[in-house]
């Protein structure tokens, strides 16, 4: 009988985790050693309609991170591999850790050959695993940012997806650089955030006018950018992959800690 209540103590626990990645809008792919976890977003959905990417993007976005999830399920069986794929409007970002720069690379290639998948921004750590307590700080801080950019009255929050990797804050969306400045300005100011990285698709405010033209508000849906491979790669994409882009080069921004 105590072992049946431990269960359900347990399953409770996972409940509650797994309740709130939801509450946090969390929509992302995540592999862990062998013991793989599909995290989808109810509330990022429920936002669908605010968001700046068609329809069409969306759901292709959701695509690219269930077919990156099953390619690192299938490549990857040990425990000291963790990655996560996050996909805005089919760039796609891979977080996490492994143990060496062959594992690092070898996700990148993965990912790069995914269908409509634009490009690649690896930013895996070269290192072991963190504890569950990273993991619930770093869960933590896209709570604050999130909640300092809806703080923020110059800014749609709505439109920025916020992804937290050991301290280091990601932020994606397609925005305006006014927008993406102070987005950036914002969770660089959070305290125990450690890195920021921009990792927008910039559009111009008059394209922005248009948009919200065009759908009658503010909450707007900029039209699905076309599948080629962002510029200036420090790779070269083979014809069905996407290019893979460090994040000091073009299409990423590191900004500094306030």
């Amino acid at each position: 009988m105590q072992n049946f209540y431990s269960s359900l103590s347990r399953l409770a626990a996972k409940s509650r985790l797994a309740l709130m990645a939801c509450a946090l809008g969390a929509s992302a792919v995540v592999l862990t050693g062998c013991f793989p976890v599909v995290a989808t977003g109810v509330v990022a959905g429920a936002l669908s309609v605010s968001d700046r990417r068609t329809t069409g993007a969306q759901t292709e976005d959701q695509a690219i991170e269930l077919k990156a999830f099953n390619r690192f399920r299938e490549q990857f069986k040990a425990d000291n591999i963790s990655l996560s794929v996050v996909s805005f409007n089919r760039i796609a970002l891979i977080t996490g850790y492994a143990p060496n720069a062959n594992v690092k690379a070898e996700a990148a290639r993965l990912v790069s050959g995914i269908d409509n998948v634009r490009s690649v921004l690896n930013e895996v750590i070269i290192g072991p695993v963190p504890s569950i307590r990273t993991y619930g700080t770093d869960t933590v801080l896209t709570t604050r940012v999130k909640a300092s950019l809806l703080e923020a009255k110059d800014i749609q929050a709505n439109v920025i997806k916020v992804i937290t990797e050991s301290n280091t804050v990601f932020l994606m969306g397609i925005v305006t650089e006014r927008e993406a400045a102070r987005a950036a300005d914002i969770a660089s100011r959070v305290s125990g955030v450690r890195r920021v990285v921009r990792a927008f698709e910039i559009i111009t405010e008059a394209e922005l006018s248009r948009i919200q033209l065009q759908t009658g508000g503010s909450n707007n849906t900029a039209p699905a950018a076309p599948a080629k491979p962002a510029p200036s790669s420090s790779a070269q994409p083979t014809s069905n992959q996407a290019a893979v882009t460090p994040t000091n080069d073009v299409g990423a921004v590191v900004t500094p800690i306030r």
